[in-house]
């Protein structure tokens, strides 16, 4: 089964996605792009630019075409398409909408951790909390135009992972 956990920044992503793998420990782990570039070499601005973004989404895709059939995404490429919208309004997504399509279709589960309010982490200027809650309501619009079934998730870190793990078994039966 692929699990792929989208959402903006500072929502508890990888924290949720670290406890999956924790339970599904033969599970191949994909982080998010962003560390696996880091750590090939790849330098991004200080504050993120469409470029950075589209890089990231073009690794994300990459990521899911080289997964095995039972992996964990932190990150998916619905997640920093709507990083890229958010910093360039104007970027036209049509050239590569069936890469994204095609790898999307690949991924059995989609959690969604969205913002809540009150809000769980604390958000401070330079984490750009306006980014955070922009790519926040782009989400809600690509979850619905890519017509994604997504497990939205609430409540602290617990709660979110016995919501996923009973939509799981919902699966299965």
């Amino acid at each position: 089964m692929r699990i792929a956990i989208l959402g903006a920044h500072l929502t508890g992503k990888t924290t949720l996605a670290e406890r999956l793998h924790e339970s599904f420990p033969d599970y191949d782990f994909y982080q998010e792009p962003y560390f696996e570039l880091q750590e090939m070499g790849v330098v991004f601005s200080e504050i993120p630019t469409a470029d950075d973004y589209r890089m990231q989404l073009e690794y994300s895709l990459k990521q899911i075409v080289r997964s095995g059939t039972d992996a964990i995404f932190d990150r998916c490429p619905i997640d920093l398409l709507a990083y890229v919208l958010a910093v360039d309004n104007t970027f036209d997504f049509q050239f590569i909408y069936n890469k994204i399509q095609n790898a999307i279709n690949t991924i059995d589960v989609f959690v969604f951790v969205p913002l809540e309010k009150p809000d769980r982490i604390s958000c401070s200027r330079s984490d750009l909390p306006e980014l955070r809650s922009e790519v926040n309501d782009i989400l809600y619009e690509l979850i619905s135009d890519f017509d994604l079934e997504v497990i939205e998730v609430k409540g602290n870190l617990s709660e979110r992972f016995h919501q996923i793990l009973h939509q799981i078994q919902q699966l299965k039966n």
